[in-house]
């Protein structure tokens, strides 16, 4: 039988740094500055239009092709099936934000004001990063990203990832681990190749915290009495602090001062953080095809997010939905599985039909409005204005 759970009622904390991993956001002034009203006006302009992902990232395309062929680099000793393997994996790359924020954050320091055809990489990195060390930098954190992805997939027993089979759909999880193993180590290297301790450092940093985010994300699983920080908490390890990280880094290698290093620091967490809860969203408001997977897959397997945590806020007596779902959950496990589909269902239509969809994008935008304020202080070029474009391309996404 389900043992009886207390739900607390959820807090109305504000969302602020979590940990000391965090990093603390940046003193503002009281008056708006003219470059902040510039970025908050192109941010709110960018808001009113559809984004284009492929034209925001033209600043750094020639460079994402490289950061792409480094990817897809293996020794020729490696063993023929993970090589196999992982050719095929990084094939199935997405649109590659995470090296393309590090590419964008380090053109903020000499930057490109011509054509979108102009490539970042022709501004010069800087004084003490050349291009090479640079598309090193960009592939670590990708591969970093892809490394995480495989051993997710071990864990919540994934057979599809966005529509194609996952590696734990044909190896074995012992083998799907090595595998990403691999990936881990080939990240590492990359990292190595910057020749920058801090790099290196931020690295080897980052790589805890993402342990740390699974670990918490496996002990949170149906854990009702959560609230939102501890929620905030876990999108933090596992999702912004990559981000971070790959701001952080191509800012500390371009040689930037520290407040724009903070800055940068900053921008990759508020962006991380506002891209998880979008993805959150999307898990109750999407379809079937466009994100890949079933819609409510985090639900079903007892991740709750920001959404459906409001819409439990929102009921008079959420211990009723709490126990009917860890019922449906039990006879799942006992070999009836559709009455676990069918529950989540019904929630995922509820959560739809009430005001926590709109809440959770509130705070996204809220998250938003911070990384804005974190590019204020970079001189507007071709760079800034296809991160402030991104900003707005989080939010308006469909898969």
């Amino acid at each position: 039988m389900v043992d009886h759970v207390q739900v607390e009622q959820l807090t109305d904390i504000e969302a602020g740094p979590l940990a000391q991993d965090l990093p603390r956001e940046l003193p503002r002034s009281g008056a708006t500055d003219a470059r902040e009203e510039r970025a908050n006006e192109s941010f709110r302009r960018a808001l009113l239009t559809a984004q284009d992902a492929t034209a925001l990232l033209a600043p750094v395309r020639g460079a994402l092709e490289q950061v792409e062929a480094k990817m897809m680099s293996v020794e020729a000793d490696v063993f023929a099936p993970l090589a196999n393997a992982f050719l095929e994996l990084i094939g199935q790359g997405g649109k590659r934000l995470r090296p393309a924020l590090a590419l964008l954050a380090a053109g903020l320091q000499h930057g490109v004001h011509g054509s979108n055809n102009e490539d970042v990489l022709s501004a010069g990195p800087g004084q003490d990063c050349t291009p090479r060390t640079l598309i090193a930098l960009a592939a670590a954190v990708e591969m970093l990203h892809t490394a995480t992805l495989v051993h997710d997939d071990v864990i919540d027993g994934a057979l599809l990832r966005r529509d194609a089979p996952t590696l734990n759909a044909s190896w074995s999880a012992g083998a799907t681990v090595l595998a990403g193993d691999y990936m881990f180590a080939r990240s590492a290297q990359f990292a190595a190749e910057t020749g920058n301790v801090r790099v290196i450092t931020i690295f080897s940093d980052t790589l805890r915290v993402l342990v740390d985010g699974e670990m918490r994300q496996l002990s949170d699983r149906n854990d009702f009495r959560q609230d939102r920080q501890a929620y905030y908490q876990r999108i933090y390890a596992k999702t912004a602090s990559l981000y971070s990280a790959a701001t952080e880094a191509a800012a500390v290698l371009v040689g930037m001062p520290p407040d724009r290093i903070q800055a940068l620091k900053s921008f990759g967490y508020q962006f991380g953080m506002a891209f998880q809860i979008v993805d959150d969203i999307l898990d109750f408001v999407g379809t079937d095809a466009a994100l890949g997977k079933p819609v409510g897959s985090d639900l079903r397997q007892g991740t709750l997010t920001l959404p459906f945590l409001y819409y439990l806020r929102e009921l008079p007596q959420p211990q009723k939905l709490v126990t009917r779902l860890l019922l449906a959950r039990e006879r799942a496990e006992e070999g009836d599985p559709a009455i676990l589909s069918a529950t989540v269902q019904e929630i995922v239509q509820a959560v739809r039909a009430s005001g926590a969809i709109e809440a959770a994008h509130q705070e996204a935008l809220g998250f938003l409005d911070h990384a804005v304020h974190d590019l204020a202080p970079f001189n507007d070029n071709l760079c800034q204005r296809s991160l402030l474009g991104l900003c707005a391309f989080v939010v308006q996404r469909s898969s």
